[in-house]
């Protein structure tokens, strides 16, 4: 099996050939037809980077919604309508210039990912964020969408890494 580090880079250049507003687009309807989604209130989603599936048309509905500001080791929890200001972290994502807020108000993160497996394990950019948020914050539920090329039988992890309670295949 591939190396975290391999199987990163594999990703990002498969990424690179994705018509991605396309599967955003699809990435959207589908996880409206979600019950996890359906259900929740209060919704912490990302702003994507470059290559990266684009969710912000959820914002069209009826939740509140909130997103992610690194602050050290930690992940935030920060208000976020359209409109609202970003600025660019020390990461080069844009992060809500908004105060945070409790994280426990939350009914379901949505989370961002190089590949997924069928265990429900992801290969995110490797900082360790959303493992630690979540396992912060077991009870909120997760999403997580992936193209279906990104897709795979396994992907190596650790024991501290955390499976989404939904996989969205695209």
């Amino acid at each position: 099996m591939d190396s975290k580090i391999d199987l990163r880079t594999k990703a990002k250049d498969i990424r690179k050939t994705l018509d991605i507003v396309a599967i955003s687009s699809f990435a959207v309807e589908k996880i409206r037809n979600e019950f996890l989604y359906k259900d929740a209130k209060n919704v912490l989603i990302y702003y994507p980077k470059q290559y990266e599936l684009n969710l912000l048309g959820l914002l069209d509905d009826d939740k509140h919604f909130y997103l992610p500001k690194v602050n050290g080791q930690d992940l935030l929890v920060c208000p976020f309508k359209k409109g609202d200001k970003l600025i660019k972290s020390s990461f080069n994502i844009m992060e809500p210039s908004s105060k945070s807020c409790d994280a426990s108000i939350l009914d379901l993160v949505i989370l961002p990912a190089l590949m997924a497996d069928k265990q429900g394990y992801r290969l995110g950019y490797g900082g360790g964020f959303y493992d630690r948020f979540l396992d912060k914050y077991s009870c909120i539920k997760t999403i997580l969408p992936v193209a279906e090329v990104l897709f795979v039988e396994n992907l190596p992890h650790e024991k501290f890494d955390k499976k989404a309670d939904k996989v969205i295949v695209l």
